[in-house]
């Protein structure tokens, strides 16, 4: 026994033996190989004085861009999610008021996105009161317990939530229920509702060992006050509301009717998002070809987790292409800040030149990048254009954004086939698009992944 004691000590010196810490030595080793001199010495004067971003700015990027696309989907205004992390609600806004705009011949629509956003707000804290009453005996130290006092609520999310959150609610125009303040400004009023479902929680966790019933009772009276919150801040949700399509100069079109907001989804839109979408995924971190589940990925606690098909590039751009050219707009998300010119609204891996800035190799690919929380999925955008060569392959992307017209090349960001191949990440399609390789692998049981994954990531 005591020999075993020592050997493995003896072997845990060894292990760390060559462990070295940051020495005077060392350090002088460090400023003689890296003294800084000639280019060196201006682009330390350079970072100084201004951003990276500018000065690894690639020059060729002021040059005239080709904004052609052999391939677009009609759209009409650009809409914005101002200070809020609803880019994910706009999405889906968009690409249901995309295809009533072209049925409907309707000059402009807009989508009420704080009429969802109220109930989006409200059903994930009953998630979140749910999720902490299944797990109260668990002890306080354990991961997924503390993951949701990490994460007990967010603007963000995904198209899961807009399917669920629209068969449950429907939607209303914009002008039934307007964003205010609070709805374009979502950071600190979240941060209020998240101090008070911890709150809540810690006293659910304390009532560990009562009966269901008494928990779903405090649980009611709990989101009780959410929804009181809820009320102040972003205005009492709208059951009931006379509309009718108006032409341009603003005069009705036809008689204006009574609406729930489930009357006015199912006559005006009627899609059904829940069973007749695919949500594909390119992550080569994991084995193409599979199913994967995320655990709380979801919105409401009636509802779906966030499951995807995980595919090669090739097999959703062919999705994506068959969906254009059908003049349907898609959910697409991708890690929209990397390689991102904002002023001329390009995303291209040759737009900045960072290893020459700073004399060093950025060598990871894609699957590196996600393993190590280098990049993820950002934003949500409606995917509408692509431009294809005279051999069908894609050489750009267009995707109508939701940051005001002036952002971007006109309110759109255009991205490089070559970018997209790098930062694209997930895109929701009508199951018509896809072939039957892809709606069989849909079909298998899906991989539970946990809630702390890398690619629980909500878009905002």
């Amino acid at each position: 026994m005591k020999k075993s004691i020592i050997t493995l000590t003896l072997a845990a010196l060894a292990t760390g033996a060559y462990a070295q810490n940051i020495t005077p030595d060392m350090l002088q080793k460090f400023a003689k190989e890296n003294t800084l001199t000639g280019a060196n010495k201006a682009i330390h004067n350079a970072l100084s004085n201004g951003s990276v971003a500018t000065l690894a700015l690639n020059p060729e990027t002021k040059k005239e861009k080709d904004t052609y696309f052999s391939n677009s989907v009609p759209s009409k205004g650009i809409t914005d999610q101002s200070s809020s992390g609803r880019c994910w609600l706009f999405t889906g806004m968009n690409v249901l008021r995309a295809k009533m705009i072209n049925e409907q011949k309707l000059n402009s629509l807009e989508l009420s996105q704080n009429y969802l956003f109220f109930y989006d707000q409200l059903e994930k804290s009953n998630l979140f009161l749910q999720a902490i009453i299944d797990t109260r005996k668990k002890p306080m130290e354990d991961q997924t317990v503390m993951w949701l006092f990490q994460n007990p609520l967010s603007d963000g999310g995904t198209f899961t939530g807009v399917a669920d959150l629209v068969a449950k609610y429907g939607v209303v125009p914009s002008g039934v229920m307007p964003d205010n303040y609070t709805a374009k400004n979502t950071s600190q009023f979240t941060t209020f509702l998240k101090r008070k479902l911890r709150e809540d929680a810690l006293a659910l966790r304390a009532d560990a060992k009562a009966s269901d019933k008494v928990l779903q009772t405090k649980k009611q009276a709990y989101l009780s006050e959410i929804y009181k919150m809820l009320v102040l801040g972003l205005g009492e949700p709208v059951t009931e509301f006379t509309w009718a399509p108006k032409d341009e100069k603003g005069k009705y079109i036809s008689t204006p009717k009574t609406y729930t907001p489930q009357s006015f989804y199912k006559e005006f839109i009627n899609l059904d998002l829940q069973n007749d979408y695919i949500m594909l995924m390119n992550d080569p971190s994991r084995e193409y070809w599979k199913t994967y589940e995320i655990q709380y990925d979801r919105h409401t606690y009636d509802g779906h987790n966030w499951l995807y098909l995980n595919l090669p590039m090739d097999d959703i751009k062919e999705a994506a292409i068959a969906s254009i050219k059908d003049s349907t707009m898609m959910y697409f998300s991708c890690d929209v800040s990397k390689f991102f010119n904002r002023s001329t609204g390009f995303s291209d891996l040759n737009n900045y030149n960072y290893e020459d800035i700073f004399g060093v190799k950025f060598g990871m690919d894609k699957a590196q990048r996600i393993k190590s929380f280098d990049s993820g999925s950002t934003h949500a955008m409606t995917l509408k254009a692509v431009d294809l060569d005279e051999n069908g392959k894609a050489t750009k992307w267009e995707v109508e954004n939701s940051w005001g017209a002036s952002s971007g090349y006109q309110g759109h960001i255009i991205m490089t086939d070559e970018w997209f191949d790098n930062y694209m990440f997930r895109l929701v399609v009508n199951k018509k698009y896809v072939s039957e390789k892809v709606l069989k692998a849909a079909q298998q049981k899906p991989t539970l992944l946990p809630c702390w994954d890398p690619m629980f990531s909500c878009e905002d």
